[in-house]
Formats: structure tokens, C-alpha cells, sequence
């Protein structure tokens, strides 16, 4: 069974916050699903109908390019320990880009991570709980620092050379809107 809700609630909010990683998936026509993990303490929540995450450098940018063309977006964290809940938020999402004046707005509510490149922004749709009784029982043994090591061996200018290379197109072709200076289409 599961309930459903149209907002995120206190106790939702604080069960997101507990967890240390979290799952994002998009979708667009005529491309592959996207399916992410994320961990660094990014996710946020500001208001019952509005969250977000800190998204940093990584191997692609899948998650803008289908926001700009889809905008679906669903969030999915999940409980590793003895109290079992699997807890998913459901909504549009945008993108706020690195060097806007709503990215300085907003950034002050995130530890800054070293290849930070945008933020994601979800107005929620709906959320949902359910059991999760499927899901294991597991102990995190220690957060990983190696991404934050590469991006501060890059440094800033590195990060902007390696995000022009490998986060400008998705796989499968689509424009994630990185260079065109805009927040969201």
C-alpha cells in the first residue's frame, strides 16, 4: 500500500534529509531513461511544493537535457535501515545555471561542492510513501571525497573545459542548455 500526497510534509522533508543518497530519473521522447544517484548532502527543501539539489560535474548532464525538453522529474529516497520507507517526489523540474543571480540566491542554502554546476529546481506535483520492505538493511561505511578531489585537481577552469567537452550534449544527442547561458527554456 501506499499513500499519496500533494505537497511535502515536515516529516518528509526531515526523512529526505537523513538519508545520504537519493535517486533522480528523467524522461524525455526518444531518449534513454535517466536514472541517477546522489549523495553530498545537496537535497533541499524549501517549501512544501518546492525542493531541490545541488547538482555538481559528473560524467554527463542527462538530467538538463531532459528537463529542458520534458520537465518530469521524480525523486526517490529510501530507507537503509531497521524502519523500512521508500519515499519519491513527483514534479516539474528546471534548471538554475552556475552564475545567475537565482543560483546566488539560492546557493546560500548549500555546502558549495567543488564542480557545482547548476541547481535543481522541482516543483512538486505529488509525493508518495510506501513500504519499501524489499530494500535492505544496510550501514553506510563513509561518504566518498573522490569527486571532490577531481574537481579541485581541475580547478575552475578545468572544470568549465571538461563540462564544455562532456555536459553540453546528453547521450543521446540533446542539448542540456549548459552553454546557451540560459536557466530553463
Amino acid at each position: 500500500m501506499s499513500d499519496i500526497f500533494d505537497h511535502i510534509t515536515e516529516k518528509q522533508a526531515d526523512f529526505a534529509k537523513a538519508q545520504p543518497m537519493f535517486f533522480t530519473a528523467t524522461a524525455t521522447e526518444g531518449a534513454r531513461i535517466n536514472l541517477s544517484p546522489k549523495g553530498m548532502d545537496c537535497f533541499r527543501v524549501f517549501s512544501p511544493n518546492l525542493c531541490g539539489y545541488l547538482d555538481v560535474t559528473g560524467s554527463g548532464n542527462e538530467t538538463s537535457a531532459h528537463l529542458r525538453s520534458d520537465g518530469r522529474i521524480t525523486l526517490m529516497f529510501n530507507s537503509f535501515t531497521r524502519n523500512a520507507l521508500i519515499y519519491r517526489i513527483y514534479g516539474r523540474g528546471r534548471v538554475v545555471r552556475k552564475g545567475t543571480d537565482e543560483y546566488d540566491t539560492l546557493i546560500g542554502n548549500f555546502t558549495e561542492f567543488p564542480g557545482a554546476r547548476q541547481i535543481i529546481l522541482i516543483d512538486v506535483d505529488s509525493t508518495q510513501e510506501s513500504c519499501g520492505y524489499a530494500v535492505p538493511e544496510m550501514t553506510l561505511k563513509s561518504e566518498r571525497l573522490a569527486l571532490n578531489k577531481w574537481a579541485e585537481k581541475k580547478g575552475a577552469d578545468g572544470i568549465l573545459d571538461y563540462q564544455a567537452k562532456n555536459n553540453s550534449l546528453s547521450i543521446d544527442g540533446l542539448d542540456t542548455g549548459l552553454n546557451d547561458g540560459q536557466c530553463n527554456d
